[in-house]
């Protein structure tokens, strides 16, 4: 019998490329260009607010899982948001350590771990088109498991690191969907 789930998926063929540690202290709030590639946030403690360009914003506490199957412009914010800063993710270097919003110094309100990957399949738009644009799950300790899985390995310099990047990154896709 087929799966249909696992055989999208394995169409799409994702691999992992950037995973981050961000939190965020006091009144805070960035604006995100559209970047248009798949992209993971698990919320790991606190809360905060997502402004999805199209999209009802929503409010993310801890266990909350955010995947984003083709990345629009977005707002990440603060719950009680400050003016948003600008940043281009096309454009911004990526972020060797944590990146911290808001108040820089003290315990942070909200942590969290977020990333982007690539689908490597000259089908992925059509194949893309079939998820939904967003999808946000509460309560989402395995998908929190496997993004913090998925920060270290692609921190580590490991053999096999881009191997076990792509299973991860398609485990957390069938867990997200399913």
């Amino acid at each position: 019998m087929t799966d249909p789930l696992s055989e999208i998926i394995t169409l799409l063929r994702p691999r992992a490329v950037f995973a981050k540690g961000i939190s965020g202290a006091g009144r805070w709030g960035v604006r995100y260009s559209d970047f248009g590639e798949p992209s993971f946030s698990s919320v790991l403690e606190g809360a905060c607010r997502l402004a999805v360009d199209g999209e009802a914003p929503l409010t993310l506490a801890a266990g909350d899982f955010v995947l984003l199957p083709v990345t629009p412009g977005f707002v990440l914010s603060s719950l009680e948001p400050g003016a948003p800063r600008h940043i281009d993710p096309k454009r911004a270097p990526a972020p060797v350590d944590e990146v911290r919003h808001g108040r820089q110094t003290g315990a942070p309100d909200v942590r969290l771990l977020g990333g982007w990957f690539v689908f490597d399949s000259p089908d992925a738009a059509l194949l893309v088109s079939l998820l939904p644009r967003l999808i946000h799950v509460r309560g989402a300790g395995r998908l929190a498991a496997l993004t913090a899985m998925l920060r270290e390995e692609a921190q580590s310099e490991k053999s096999g690191r881009d191997l076990v990047l792509s299973r991860l990154v398609e485990v957390l896709l069938i867990e997200a969907l399913r």
